[in-house]
């Protein structure tokens, strides 16, 4: 718990999650080292973070070869939140699973947000918000409608064929951070590995299926908070910035 004004309050952790190598990005370094407007991708996303006051500490977690380098990054960047920098896992399961571990020491009342690190336009104001919601309910995801009609499908013996065409108006497309108290995340996360047939890739999801009784709560996101998975994505993070920012001044836009 913090000392806030004579009172207390949660702690609330940020985790930043880089554990993948991006396979599909098809570049020699892992996608979160890649460049994004003269900064790596992992410096803008933990720069949202160390730009929100509700947040108290970040940590994190990179692949483990990378890992020396991340340091050097946030020596380099000045970030005064970043406590540690660890090896993530094989999946993502797997490197929120050591993100947890490494905050055993929590109490089970603060509050971890969960975020994946090739998301690095994702506004302090989102993360404010996933943070307020978690006054109220104990585990929130931060999500935006779909603008397009989303179907299930079923394999047939000549191709796919839609077999259900769920209301568009009930879908949303989900983004990070997803944010939870500890002590709920910790137990869900406990069933979780216990099951030989688990098979996650989301964190709300995986408080879903282990803990039904859990309200997860939807925190609006924004467009904008792109995941950068593919070739083109950084040049659209590039394009995104650079809106974000406003018009360069003159003696810029000569250069």
């Amino acid at each position: 718990m913090s000392e806030v004004s004579g009172t207390t309050r949660p702690r609330v952790f940020a985790a930043v999650l880089a554990g993948g190598v991006g396979a599909r990005m098809g570049a020699a370094t892992p996608k979160q080292l890649l460049p994004l407007a003269g900064r790596t991708i992992i410096e803008h996303t933990i720069s949202a973070f160390e730009a929100c006051p509700e947040v108290d500490e970040i940590i994190v977690l990179m692949v483990a070869e990378y890992a020396p380098r991340v340091e050097e990054l946030v020596a380099e960047a000045g970030f005064a939140k970043v406590s540690r920098v660890l090896p993530g896992g094989a999946t993502r399961t797997d490197t929120s699973v050591a993100a947890l571990t490494a905050l055993a020491g929590a109490a089970d009342d603060d509050i971890v947000l969960l975020h994946d690190a090739a998301r690095p336009l994702v506004s302090p104001a989102t993360i404010g918000s996933c943070v307020a919601a978690l006054a109220r309910v104990d585990a929130v995801g931060v999500a935006v409608p779909s603008a397009d009609t989303v179907v299930r499908v079923v394999a047939g013996p000549d191709g796919e064929a839609i077999a259900e065409v769920p209301p568009r108006a009930e879908l949303r497309r989900m983004q990070t951070p997803q944010g939870f108290r500890m002590g709920t995340v910790r137990r869900a996360y406990a069933l979780a590995t216990a099951d030989p047939d688990l098979v996650a890739t989301d964190d709300c999801g995986v408080v879903l299926r282990y803990l039904p009784e859990k309200e997860v709560r939807i925190v609006p996101g924004e467009e904008t908070n792109i995941k950068v998975t593919n070739p083109g994505d950084v040049e659209v993070a590039e394009t995104l910035l650079r809106r974000s920012r406003g018009p360069a001044p003159l003696h810029e836009a000569a250069l």
